[in-house]
């Protein structure tokens, strides 16, 4: 736990600055008021300048980590910001600009910035961070966009796909069953009422020169041997057969 408490105190952001001329041709309170209405703003007076703070994070220990500060002098306009280790410079600057033009559009009524000097800001910083985009940088980017292709394209095909075996799943479903009630058709077709028995068995008799083998004659019908020996006593007992010594 001590180790990992070092290692966050090693991770100090970068403190950079910049400013631009404007005019305040209102009062500080008024700025203020309509300032306050943004909820992730902290507004406050201090010696005659607006201050507008924001805490986008913090570290472990609580203390501000991504943030920015926009003083609004009366004469002048001073951004403080926090630069992240392994960020990219440009882009962070920008994104405190973009927070500058938000937050000046505000209170457009009650301060006028300097709109040539904020543009040589924003000229420079731009042209920043577009040279600073490397082929491999478009170059991953394409690949993202390709991937996000493929993946939209499979996300339809899982979509098909589960609909299909959906589908499949209920037809066999409805194969077991049609299976089950013609297996039971089946067996019913399979079993032989006693007359119809002792009647085949004369016929087999007929045939085999007046000998049966039991298990012979019970494979071929698919009749178990217990009950072929069981009609052939009867047939005995009845008449029908006799058995020779």
């Amino acid at each position: 736990m001590a180790q990992d408490t070092v290692s966050e105190e090693k991770i100090v952001p970068k403190v950079e600055k910049f400013r631009f001329d404007g005019t305040m041709v209102s009062s500080p309170e008024a700025m203020r008021d309509k300032l306050s209405k943004v909820p992730f703003y902290s507004v406050s007076i201090e010696n005659g300048a607006v201050v507008i703070g924001n805490v986008e994070s913090r570290n472990i220990h609580k203390q501000p980590y991504l943030f920015y500060i926009i003083n609004i002098n009366p004469g002048s306009i001073e951004v403080i910001y926090s630069v992240p280790p392994d960020s990219n410079e440009s882009l962070r600057r920008a994104q405190v600009m973009r927070s500058v033009a938000s937050a000046m559009s505000i209170v457009s009524e009650d301060y006028k910035i300097n709109i040539s000097e904020f543009m040589q800001y924003v000229d420079s910083t731009l042209d920043k961070l577009l040279s600073g985009m490397t082929q491999s940088y478009s170059t991953l980017y394409n690949r993202y966009g390709a991937i996000l292709d493929e993946y939209r394209a499979l996300k339809r095909l899982n979509i098909e796909l589960s609909s299909s075996n959906r589908n499949l799943t209920i037809q066999a479903s409805q194969l077991v069953e049609e299976n089950k009630r013609m297996s039971a058709e089946l067996g019913k077709l399979q079993t032989y009422s006693d007359q119809s028995l002792m009647s085949i068995i004369e016929d087999w008799i007929e045939v085999h020169n007046s000998t049966i083998d039991i298990g012979l004659f019970s494979k071929t019908y698919n009749v178990s041997a217990p009950r072929v020996e069981e009609i052939l006593d009867k047939m005995v007992s009845e008449g029908y057969l006799e058995v020779r010594g």
